[in-house]
């Protein structure tokens, strides 16, 4: 089989003749946007990745790891249900679909989601693997954007220059992993094994086979990581610490009422409060986006239990209200981690022999990728950059009033909420960007999505007057 960037390369557009829109970043989010947009006639978009082909966090494609959406927020089922590019599609291409009928299951596996993502991203053309993009610009005279980027070969050396044209942009870079600041050395340090989780399972053997391991962090990672070795340790010298900041190993928040916050409705809700009102809410949400599932909480303690079954206790720690302070190497071989008791104010060293750090993501700062419209690109009081409710940068009027959009996913959590890296917001996001960019509604929305009313606007009035916010003349619903 031909890896994805043996596709053909993008034919180079001209200014009289400028693509529709460029999608920088090929993750779940860009894909989504492709797919959708790939049915609807006399939109030229073109979408490029410098990775040579798709793959949704590899190092976490733990056996029986779960995601924690239904399959229904696949790339387009909540913006198109008869979309070709469906979850259930991919299900029917594979002769799957009684299978997983009888399976009973609402929540697929990471690796089958990887998988129905890999499977659509080789059936769209306008996606274009091993290509890195290097520089956009604002051009006044053409009223156009400039792209420019490196085509990569096989090993990642660059193999061509290249420069496209368009009306729009649509930034997908993701998140990174994140690294606390005592730890970067360690982590830089080839002896002793600290590594993100996000690489986990490309280190799983080597991490297996130190005398003793730490893990940090206390989310859905952290979480699976703990699980997964404790598994493959040895009743009574399992050797593992598991520590995390927060006051607890909590359980994330999967009432039926609590995940209204992924909705669009709370999303135009969260948009529509003061700046620093929506910063003082995020930090105290993350039980909504942070936590564990149900599920893997319990599957942890029946494991643990297991074990006392004939006598005596495992030999693992689980510690919440930890911080690591700072970090040393004890010879060449190991790590000492000096910590502290935020409730107790106590202090203590723990020395291990591998440390997996599950202290999740951050995203991608456009700064640098975008610095050729840093003129035009208006900022809040923390110097991020504003965002409209259409998912577009507010730029200078010269640029809007040329007919230029800049729009971001997953960069956005600032000004739309916890829902902005959620996978079963990633169809409507998508399906919002091409009603604004077409001036059209090939995706109709619906005008309420949730039972609560997160503000005092009364259901009635909201029904009435279509969104909050319309009235103060931003638009997030188009009308025919």
């Amino acid at each position: 089989m031909t890896g994805q960037n043996d596709k053909p390369a993008p034919p180079l557009t001209t200014p009289e003749k400028p693509r529709d829109l460029v999608g920088i970043g090929i993750g779940p989010f860009n894909l989504s946007l492709a797919a959708l947009a790939q049915p609807l006639a006399g939109i030229d978009a073109a979408f490029y990745e410098q990775r040579p082909g798709f793959h949704w966090h590899p190092g976490l494609l733990i056996d029986g790891a779960s995601l924690q959406v239904p399959f229904l927020a696949d790339l387009v089922t909540l913006a198109d249900p008869a979309n070709p590019w469906s979850f259930l599609s991919y299900l029917k291409s594979r002769e799957r679909l009684f299978p997983f009928y009888f399976a009973e299951r609402f929540h697929i596996q990471r690796a089958e989601y990887d998988a129905y993502c890999r499977w659509v991203s080789e059936h769209l053309p306008a996606l274009h693997f091993g290509h890195q993009v290097d520089a956009v610009r604002w051009n006044p005279e053409r009223d156009l954007f400039e792209v420019d980027f490196t085509q990569l070969d096989a090993e990642g050396e660059a193999e061509a220059l290249g420069r496209t044209y368009t009306k729009n942009i649509v930034v997908g870079v993701g998140t990174a992993p994140y690294i606390p600041e005592p730890l970067k050395p360690l982590a830089d340090a080839p002896a002793v094994p600290v590594i993100h989780s996000a690489d986990y399972l490309l280190h799983r053997d080597r991490l297996l086979s130190a005398d003793h391991i730490t893990v940090i962090g206390s989310g859905q990672s952290g979480a699976e990581v703990f699980l997964d070795l404790l598994k493959h340790r040895p009743a009574g010298a399992e050797k593992i610490h598991w520590l995390a900041r927060t006051e607890a190993f909590a359980p994330m928040e999967y009432s039926k009422l609590g995940l209204e916050h992924f909705t669009p409705d709370y999303t135009r809700y969260f948009h529509s409060l003061p700046e620093n009102v929506r910063d003082g809410l995020v930090p105290h949400q993350w039980q909504l986006h942070k936590g564990i599932d149900a599920d893997t909480i319990a599957a942890i303690h029946d494991e643990l239990y297991q074990r006392t079954l004939h006598g005596g206790w495992p030999d693992a720690v689980l510690t919440p209200g930890v911080s690591v302070r700072t970090a040393g190497r004890v010879a060449t071989t190991r790590v000492e981690l000096h910590l502290e008791h935020l409730q107790q104010g106590t202090r203590s060293r723990l020395t291990t022999d591998a440390v997996v750090l599950a202290t999740g993501y951050r995203e991608r700062p456009l700064d640098q990728l975008l610095a050729g419209l840093d003129p035009y690109m208006r900022r809040d009081s923390s110097e991020r950059p504003r965002i409209d409710e259409q998912y577009r940068l507010v730029l200078d009027p010269s640029v809007t009033g040329g007919g230029g959009s800049v729009y971001v996913q997953n960069a956005e959590r600032h000004t739309h909420g916890v829902g902005a890296p959620d996978l079963g917001l990633a169809a409507w996001r998508s399906a919002t960007i091409l009603n604004s960019l077409t001036g059209t509604s090939p995706y109709p929305l619906p005008e309420r999505t949730a039972f609560t009313s997160f503000g005092l606007q009364e259901p009635q009035a909201r029904a009435a007057t279509g969104l909050i916010g319309e009235q103060r003349g931003n638009l997030v619903r188009l009308k025919n």
